[in-house]
Order: C-alpha cells, then structure tokens, then sequence
C-alpha cells in the first residue's frame, strides 16, 4: 500500500476508533446519569412512603397500592424478618406466596446502613428494574422503578449519537483523504526526485505548504547539488585516467574475481588481436601459456607479480600484475618485441659493419705491410696501391652510405619537392653506372611515357633512388643482360619500376632484402663491392616523401623494384 493509502487508512481508523469510543463512553455516562437521577427520585418516593404509612398495618396493603398509584412505581413493605407485609403488584392474599426478601442486597443494606438500592430482572414480573429501600415501616420501604424508559433514552440517544458519529465519520474520512493526498503529493514527488537523482536524471522539486516537507525538499536539492558536484568530478577524474590508460602505449587488462575482463584499453586490444567491438575472453583462456597463466593466477589470489617476460603467440611479453582491494587484477602488458627486434639489429648491424669493414681493412693493412717489408717492383707497387686505393675508397663508400642512412632515418634530411624531368634524371643516373654496364654487355632500356614523364620529388633525393637501384641492378645481372625503367600513373600517384633480368631473389629472402647489410647472396655481393644499404636507403628516401617500395623476384627470373611516390 502506498504511503497516501496507509496515511488515509490510519487517520478513518483513528477516527473509527474515536467514534467508537465515544458512543461507549456517551451511552455509559448518559446511563449511569439516568441511574442516578432515577435512584434519587425512588429514593424520595420511598421515604414519602414511609412517612405516609398508617399506623394501622391491616391497612398498609391498601396504602402501598394507592401510594403505588400515585407514584407510578412498585411499592413493597419488607419485616425484618424479610417477609413481604404488603406489595402494590401482589395482592393480598398472595402475599405468604411471595419469597422472603431478607438476603435481597438492597433490603439488607437498608437495614445496615439505612439505605439500600440494587438493579436486577425482577423474578415476579420478569422486568429490569432497580430496587431502592429505606428503614422505616415494618422494618424497610422498598420502592422500585422499571428501567425500560432509561433503556429507551439511552437507545434514542445512542441512535443520535450513532448517525453523528457515522456523518463525522464519513466528513472525517474526505477531509483525510483530502489531507492524505495533500501530505502524499509532495513526499510521492520527493520520492520521483530521488529516483531521478539515483539514475542520474534532472529531478522536479516539489513546492509545499508543509514546514518539516519543505525542510526535507531543502536538504534534497542541497543533497542533488553536492551529489552533481561530488559525480562531475568522479566523471572527470575517471575519464583522466581513461585517457591516460588509453594512450599508453602498454597494454593495461582489468579483469574481476573470476577472471572476466572489465577494461582494456586499445593498445591491450592491439596487442591481443582483438577489435574494439569484440569481446575478450576470460583470463584463463586468454593466456595458455605457462609462465603467463601462472602469473594471472598469482595475480588473481592476491599476489603482485613483478616484471614477468612470457611468450604469447611468438611475442615477448613482459607481464606486470597486481591484485585490486575488491577483487581481481590489473595486468599491463609491454610488448619487448619490437624491441627484441632492435638489438637483434644492432647486434647484426654491428657484426655486419664490422665484417665489411674487415675486409678492406685486411687488404689495406696487407698490401700496406708487404709494401713496408718487401721493397717491390714499381709495378707490383702500383698494382699494390691501387687495390690499397680501392679498398679505402670502398670503406669510404660504406660509410658515406651509413651516414646518409642516418641521417635520413633521424630525420635530419628532408625532402624538397620540385618538378623534375624524369629522363634527365634517369640518364644521369645512369651515367653513374653505364661504363660498368658497358664492360659487361649490359642493355639498358628507359620506358617513359609522355603522361608520366614529370615527377614531384626531391631531385638529389630521386638521383640517389635511381643510382642505388641502377649499381644494385648491374650488380646482379649477367653479361648481355637488360636493365629496364619503366614509368607509369596509378593509384594517385607516379610508379617507378627497375626490372632486371639478373639472377633473382628466393622467396624467403624477398622480406628481407630492405635490411641494412642483408645480402640474399653475400658472397657474390661482396665480390660485386656493395655495401649492403643501397636498398635500405632507396626504402628510407621513398618513404620520407610519403611513398612506398617494394620487391618482385623468383630465383632465375630476375627481380622489379617497385617505388611509388604520391603526387603532391
């Protein structure tokens, strides 16, 4: 039952419980009032009796009849002995019938006290009546009165009673429910801007009459202000760290007491392989691996665990976890891959350097010593310096191309577009290579359309792109062979294509060959005089103008090195 209902209910059966009251205390207090005005009044006519007795007792049967007569009411001469001398009701000859009054209360009291009254059914003429009796006479006046007119006032008056009770009733119960419904309003309104504050809506305050409502109205808003206040802020601060957990570049899993995760912000999501939108599994069955199960598992019973490297899916992970208060785990996941990936680099960067440098360096300090120690013919010292000349300026190649390589990677060398004419620079290029490619009876063929005959680019930049492919190219493909460049528009943007119809590259060393000194075949390169960063450079130089670079080769077949620049 609603609050209006319960406060309606309990004032009409307050009021029932008031009417009720009063029409029993009303019927009792008006009936002991006519009690005591009846028992005053018999207790007059009893004493009148009395003193209008004759001396005569043959005579007192005809006087209590006519005094009987006169007052209305049963007259009765009681002896000492509690027989009845004479009686207005009982005639004369029936008197020695009638029981002996003696233990009757009032005729007792009267003897002791001098006055007595009782109320009682009277056994001879089976009414209610009540009984007043004084010394005097032969012994006690009794003098009695049916109560059956104070019966009726009383049922007449308890009727009135009953009608104004009920009409008070009924007045009583609109006025309660227009009372209820005026103290309900307000607190049913007060209860519907509580649940709009609870569900984070924009709560009506109520307007009343009611002094303690208008108090609890008063401390509501002042409560929904501080509440709006007290959420902004949690808002704000959780969305902070919302944002601080997404831009990390570690992966950061929250996860409850069971195990189900209930955050992970994107960088998790990449690292694991899952879409924004897709669902991750429990912990359990996100990590099999052992070393990151047990860790979760640590984690999850309340353990820290510290810096933990696992394997998952071929990745280095390293996996950090700490229980939270209310249950469950954060784990943040920094991905060593990559990483990993740079020292294996260096560690071959630095193993590859030192090995190209070792060779000339040998040759050098060989030749250089011989020269020193053996004295030799001019010409063998020629032919001694020229290979020394040879190999410092190879060493001096290397590290030109090393430090372009740099510098271009550090971004300390940036593009300068401009238009250039693609077959200028091609022949120019070209140039650079062309007695070697002569020697060896190479053919070199440029297809350049009239619609792609202009490129956008850095100039120094393109003449470097097509010098590193060009010595690469030569390098790689046998005497009598073809070089071939070719120019075409697609996708946006102008495509560079060098095809050779060299020795090829095998599958597996195709991703490869980008690497800085990666050498599908080393021994032959070498022999060749590269370095090893031609194409290495060609990708960084393709790419810091926005472009992207490419391979194409089967072993026997040749190989397509594919640049395409973005028009500007």
């Amino acid at each position: 039952m609603r609050f209006a209902g319960r406060l309606i209910a309990g004032i009409v059966f307050v009021l029932l419980v008031a009417v009720v009251v009063l029409a029993w205390y009303s019927e009792r207090s008006l009936r002991g009032d006519l009690e005591q005005e009846v028992r005053i009044g018999l207790g007059r006519e009893a004493r009148l009796v009395r003193d209008a007795l004759p001396r005569d007792s043959l005579a007192w049967q005809h006087a209590v009849t006519t005094l009987s007569k006169a007052a209305g009411h049963r007259v009765t001469l009681v002896e000492r002995s509690g027989r009845v001398r004479a009686d207005s009701d009982v005639p004369q000859e029936q008197l020695p019938l009638v029981e002996n009054h003696g233990t009757r209360p009032e005729i007792v009291s009267a003897f002791a006290t001098g006055e007595g009254w009782a109320q009682r059914q009277s056994a001879t003429i089976g009414m209610n009546l009540m009984y007043l009796a004084v010394r005097g006479g032969p012994g006690v006046v009794r003098v009695a009165a049916s109560l059956t007119q104070v019966d009726e006032t009383v049922h007449q008056a308890q009727r009135s009673v009953t009608v104004a009770a009920l009409l008070a009733l009924f007045l009583g119960s609109i006025l309660a429910v227009i009372a209820g419904r005026s103290i309900a309003r307000p607190l049913t309104q007060i209860t519907e801007a509580a649940r709009m504050i609870a569900t984070g809506g924009l709560p009506r305050f109520p307007r009343s009459e009611i002094p303690d409502v208008n108090a609890l109205v008063s401390a509501l808003r002042q409560m929904h202000e501080e509440l709006a206040l007290r959420f902004e802020s949690i808002r704000r601060q959780e969305a902070e760290s919302g944002a601080l957990v997404d831009a990390m570049i570690e992966g950061v899993l929250a996860a409850d007491a069971k195990g189900r995760i209930i955050r992970a912000n994107p960088a998790a999501r990449r690292l694991l392989g899952y879409a924004d939108a897709q669902s991750i599994p429990d912990l359990q069955q996100l990590f099999r691996a052992k070393g990151a199960r047990e860790a979760v598992d640590s984690a999850i019973e309340g353990t820290a665990v510290q810096a933990r490297e696992v394997d998952l899916d071929g990745r280095i992970i390293l996996l950090s976890a700490r229980p939270l208060p209310t249950g469950g785990a954060v784990l943040v996941l920094h991905d060593l891959t990559p990483l990993r990936r740079l020292e294996a680099m260096r560690r071959d960067f630095v193993a590859n350097a030192s090995h190209e440098l070792k060779t000339p360096l040998t040759a050098i300090s060989g030749y250089t010593e011989t020269l020193l120690t053996d004295r030799p013919d001019p010409e063998t010292t020629q032919r001694f310096l020229e290979t020394i000349l040879n190999n410092a300026r190879r060493m001096q190649h290397l590290v030109d191309d090393q430090l372009d390589l740099s510098r271009i990677e550090s971004g300390g060398w940036q593009p300068t577009p401009r238009r250039v004419d693609l077959a200028s620079a091609v022949g120019e290029a070209w140039s650079a290579c062309s007695d070697r490619a002569q020697s060896r009876g190479v053919h070199f063929e440029a297809m350049i359309p009239e619609a792609a005959h202009e490129l956008t680019v850095d100039a120094d930049g393109l003449r470097q792109i097509l010098v590193n492919l060009f010595d690469n190219s030569v390098r790689h493909t046998p005497n009598g062979g073809t070089i071939t460049l070719s120019s075409e528009l697609r996708d946006g943007g102008m495509l560079l294509s060098v095809r050779d119809t060299g020795t090829g590259i095998a599958s597996e060393h195709l991703p490869r060959i980008f690497e800085r000194f990666y050498r599908a075949d080393a021994a032959r390169s070498r022999e060749e005089g590269g370095t090893g960063l031609g194409l290495a450079i060609v990708k960084h130089l393709v790419e810091a103008h926005g472009g992207m670079v490419w391979a194409k080769s089967a072993l026997g077949q040749g190989t397509t090195i594919a640049c395409w620049f973005p028009t500007q």
